[in-house]
Parts: C-alpha cells; structure tokens; sequence
C-alpha cells in the first residue's frame, strides 16, 4: 500500500518519525490565555481531595 504525503506549505518542519506522524509539534504562539500546566493539574487533584474529605467528615 503506498501512501501520499501532500505539505500545503514546503517550509513546514517534517513530521516526527518516532510518533508515525500522528503527533505533530508547531511551535507558534497563539492568543490568548497560558496557564501554568501544574494548575490545570493541580485543580482537578484538588476538588478530588475537597470531594473526598467531605465525603468522609460530613456523610451520616
């Protein structure tokens, strides 16, 4: 089977051999908001933590 690979821009990086090409990495900057990572993993852990403790102190 031989697949075709068409690149829209020819000044675009290569696709990384190591993910197949199904990942792909850009390296520009958006607008709009940056949070830190450890935030966005740090709330959900958090509001876990809170769910739980009130499970145990507060349920009859």
């Amino acid at each position: 089977m031989c697949f075709r690979i068409v690149m829209a821009d020819k000044k675009a990086a290569p696709l990384p051999a190591s993910s197949g090409g199904l990942m792909r990495f850009f390296e520009d900057e958006t607008k709009g908001w940056r949070i830190d990572p450890k935030i966005v993993v740090s709330i959900p852990i958090s509001l876990i933590v809170i769910s739980w403790i009130g499970d145990i102190f507060l349920a009859p």
